[in-house]
């Protein structure tokens, strides 16, 4: 006899996993969501604390202890807003931050190479554009007694290595133009890693400067 009352069935197992399948989907879209635009935002208010944090105070650039920020960068061609710390260490906490100095490697404006590595993608993607610059666009960096501004020597995206690659973070990296035949360095140079695609890869864009100017505080 019909009497109104609900039918108490259990979901069917095809219903179930349909409904597990819709669950996991929804996750994985808020998770690539919160990837490509969640850590951008996290990333700019890190990076204005970290510019706060340095310029009240303008530490010297070999008093900064890991994760503190030690300088400014500034690439001209990305237009007069951008300007992002420069932080100790390459940690992913660090380059959340902004863009992160190889410890080890020169500091900026000493002879040596000054190396930094940054995301194109997600957490503030500072990078994101590096491949469209040019032999001869500058590089800025400021730190608490100078701008040292240095300039591309090749085009960024034309030299790709892998992760293994350390020769490029060499005082003097062999087979470079700077490579005079020894392993002392005789001038200041600069070199800028980051992820050779804008997806998942383990391809890394170097671009290496030298030194052309100077401005004391």
């Amino acid at each position: 006899m019909h009497n109104g009352a609900v039918n108490d069935q259990r979901p069917s197992g095809v219903y179930s996993a349909a409904l597990w399948l819709i669950a996991i989907g929804l996750v994985l879209v808020g998770y690539g969501a919160w990837e490509r635009w969640g850590t951008n935002l996290v990333a700019y208010h890190n990076q204005q604390e970290a510019v706060n944090d340095l310029t009240d105070g303008w530490r010297d650039p070999d008093d900064a202890k890991l994760g503190q920020a030690m300088a400014l960068l500034r690439i001209p061609e990305f237009g007069a807003r951008f300007e992002v710390p420069i932080v100790e260490g390459i940690k992913a906490d660090d380059l959340s931050r902004g863009v992160g100095h190889y410890p080890g490697t020169a500091l900026p404006g000493e002879v040596g190479n000054f190396a930094v590595a940054g995301h194109r993608v997600t957490h503030g993607e500072p990078f994101r554009d590096l491949p469209d610059l040019e032999a001869g666009d500058a590089i800025e960096v400021e730190t608490s007694e100078a701008i040292y501004t240095y300039a591309f020597d090749n085009d960024p995206g034309d030299l790709v290595v892998q992760p293994k690659d350390t020769w490029v973070l060499d005082p003097v990296p062999p087979g470079s133009l700077y490579d005079e035949g020894s392993a002392e360095p005789t001038q200041a140079i600069v070199t800028l890693t980051t992820c050779g695609k804008l997806v998942h890869t383990s391809d890394r864009i170097v671009a290496f400067g030298h030194l052309v100017k100077t401005d004391w505080k």
